[in-house]
């Protein structure tokens, strides 16, 4: 009788626990059911909170997700139409066309950066002009969205000032909506100016990308450690020698070389110096589209390497800084083993570091450690949410990088579990 009702009491608990979960569901699509500019902040909603299994995160994920792209499509859809993005004061025309047969995974898209820089407009143009039909002849023989912009100013740093950032955020969102495009299987290039803006961009938002290339460009003040999980590949001409690009192109081909030596399943990289070869490259340099695109993103790698740049962003693959604690060159480096189910972070220059957690990475029902090179300094459950899903999808709309579960680390010593 005894086991009997310790039976009885489990299977009840277990049905007020799924009942319960049920009804945080419905009450995410009751909220999302309200019109947007009506709609009470998600935070101050108590289901946003609750506990998730890890079904009902799932789930939460879908529908948050396609609320996302609805808000896309309201926000930019007759811009995309138009094919001119518009992000505060600035505008960035944009030009694409669609090569092969669709894959069943989805469309790749190849964001291409036109050359020029500190220039009249008219110059610029001319590069933009150009841009939409240079790699014609290589990608008629691939698949994807080739997708020429034109750089929304006429500086020196068209490419890598900190709006260009936001735009390709928007314009990755809606390919993936109107073009079926893969989010894994995004790609940049650019060529001079644009092989500047590739430099920077490739490291800066390697999160985004499957991989990335620059053409006769240099890199200025770029670091290649955000690129571990970012194939990249360089390529100058040998003559090219203003503003020393053929030297700086050597140059990086060492540091990427010793980079994969030290972490050999990370920093793939392909370098080619043309002889013979000045600015114009004659289109050898077309064999980087190809090279890309055997190379799909992997959104959560067990391995990141994170160094901020000047222009900062606060979250990088599962890491995550607060603004008020980003700082120029700050470098994290964390790992995440999922046999032994535990992070283990080896560097972390912030006062709070936020690991942001998903199913795909550790198993979230059991206990899960945290360590500060190597040493344990937490170990216990995590909490599923609502709120940690829309904090985290909303962020880059990409629910390749959408996590259901986080915790903070402080000091690099105290572990608190998260709501948000």
């Amino acid at each position: 009788m005894k086991n009997l009702l310790q039976g009885f009491l489990v299977s009840f608990l277990c049905l007020v626990f799924v009942l319960k979960v049920e009804a945080q569901t419905r009450q995410l699509e009751e909220w999302l059911e309200v019109k947007r500019s009506i709609r009470p902040a998600l935070s101050d909603q108590e289901f946003s909170s609750e506990s998730l299994n890890k079904k009902q995160a799932k789930k939460a994920v879908e529908l948050l997700d396609r609320d996302q792209k609805f808000k896309m499509i309201q926000s930019y859809g007759e811009q995309w139409i138009g094919r001119e993005i518009r992000y505060e004061e600035y505008k960035m025309p944009f030009f694409y066309k669609i090569w092969g047969e669709e894959p069943e995974d989805g469309r790749s898209l190849f964001l291409s950066m036109h050359g020029g820089g500190g220039a009249p407009a008219s110059v610029n143009d001319k590069q933009y002009e150009n841009q939409k039909k240079l790699y014609d002849a290589t990608m008629k023989n691939m698949e994807g969205v080739y997708l020429a912009m034109r750089a929304p100013t006429d500086t020196w740093n068209l490419w890598h000032q900190a709006h260009i950032d936001e735009f390709i955020n928007i314009i990755i969102q809606l390919a993936v909506i109107y073009e079926n495009v893969n989010p894994n299987k995004v790609y940049i290039l650019g060529y001079s100016a644009g092989g500047d803006g590739a430099f920077q961009l490739a490291p800066r938002l390697a999160d985004r990308w499957a991989a990335a290339s620059m053409m006769a460009g240099h890199p200025g003040d770029a670091s290649a450690l955000n690129l571990r999980n970012t194939p990249f590949a360089v390529q100058v001409g040998e003559l090219d020698s203003a503003y020393k690009r053929n030297q700086h192109a050597a140059e990086w081909e060492l540091i990427l070389k010793n980079l994969h030596k030290q972490d050999s399943a990370g920093y793939k990289y392909m370098v080619k110096i043309p002889k013979g070869k000045g600015h114009w490259m004659q289109l050898e340099d077309a064999v980087a589209l190809p090279w890309m695109q055997q190379f799909i993103r992997n959104p959560i790698p067990k391995k990141v390497v994170w160094r901020q740049d000047d222009v900062m962003h606060s979250r990088f693959y599962w890491l995550e800084v607060p603004e008020s604690f980003m700082k120029k060159n700050g470098e994290i480096i964390a790992e995440f083993n999922t046999e032994t189910n535990e992070i283990n972070i080896l560097e972390n220059y912030s006062e709070e570091l936020i690991i942001r957690l998903n199913d795909d990475m550790l198993n979230l029902d059991k206990p899960v450690t945290v360590k500060f090179k190597g040493n344990q300094i937490y170990r216990g459950t995590v909490q599923r949410n609502v709120r940690n899903v829309w904090n985290s999808l909303t962020y880059k709309g990409d629910a390749n990088l959408a996590f259901s579960a986080s915790l903070s680390i402080v000091n690099n010593q105290k572990v608190l579990n998260t709501k948000y």
